[in-house]
């Protein structure tokens, strides 16, 4: 169980117990509040996250108006550790770049494991593109940019993060696994850029770059991508959502499986050796596209 979904159940206990001390059932309280019975035991059970709004309305029926402050608190906790893409990004996609440069101006070691795409440091400008137009056809909650002004201040908010790859004193340490160089995410012509681009990152002295190869044994699966700055935060992309993650056993464990993974992956000319040969994998199927 995550830190945060910890932090749900206690605070959704808080609640059955506020109710409780005042003698209401559930269905006597979600009358008086106007809410579907259910919203009562998803709270409590901690299956749903309370508003604002929600948590006053219950400590008004209580008669614990006092608690109000506290409990408001406990939500913005909440809010640190999940945060919906919608949310996200109601300030741009260039602010939320310029914030993750200033976590990553602030750590000394940054370690990114990517399953399907390649990491944001490590993007040529074409491809970091077509990533930040990526979206939801049906929704906007991941932030496609609201204007092709905001796309290229996003671009080169991206490429400015990019600088403190050359800062002699931080460390990176990037794992992906060989599909990231294989989805077809871009077009051919991007993807050739962006593999001839991550083979000259190799040699960069401040990076490891490792790819984990087709048919290599995994002890761990790579389920999702996660960074790790140093042993303080770990950030977690889902679909709607970015978890960010504080709690210490919940690092050691983003440590361990980073770790696991980045065993499973080949570095050095072991690495350019993959991806020197996606690299004229991709570049026949430019060609094929050109000539089509």
């Amino acid at each position: 169980m995550s830190s945060f979904q910890r932090a749900r159940e206690a605070l959704g206990n808080r609640l059955r117990e506020m109710r409780l001390d005042a003698h209401l059932t559930g269905r006597r309280l979600a009358s008086e509040a106007g809410w579907p019975p259910s919203k009562i035991s998803k709270i409590e059970a901690g299956r749903q996250t309370p508003s604002d709004t929600d948590v006053t309305t219950w400590a008004r029926i209580c008669d614990r108006e006092q608690l109000v402050p506290e409990l408001v608190a406990t939500l913005r906790s909440l809010e640190q550790q999940y945060v919906e893409f919608r949310r996200m990004f109601r300030t741009g996609l260039p602010s939320r770049q310029r914030s993750i440069g200033e976590i990553e101006s602030k750590t000394e070691l940054t370690r990114n494991f990517e399953p399907c795409f390649v990491p944001g440091l490590l993007q040529t400008a074409e491809y970091a593109r077509y990533r930040f137009a990526e979206g939801d056809p049906d929704e906007s909650e991941r932030g496609v940019p609201k204007s092709e002004a905001e796309l290229e201040e996003a671009i080169a908010a991206r490429m400015d993060r990019q600088r403190v790859l050359h800062r002699g004193d931080k460390r990176f340490h990037f794992v992906m696994t060989e599909a990231v160089l294989r989805y077809q995410v871009c077009p051919p012509d991007v993807m050739t850029g962006q593999i001839g681009h991550l083979i000259s990152m190799t040699t960069l002295p401040t990076i490891r770059v490792g790819i984990i190869p087709f048919g290599v044994p995994l002890s761990v699966g790579p389920l999702h991508g996660f960074y790790l700055y140093d042993n303080k935060l770990a950030i977690v992309e889902l679909f709607t959502a970015v978890l960010n993650i504080s709690q210490s056993d919940e690092l050691a464990a983003y440590e361990r499986v980073f770790g696991h993974l980045a065993n499973a992956a080949a570095y050095g000319n072991d690495a350019r050796t993959i991806l020197t040969r996606t690299l004229g994998q991709s570049q026949e199927a430019h060609h094929t596209t050109a000539g089509e």
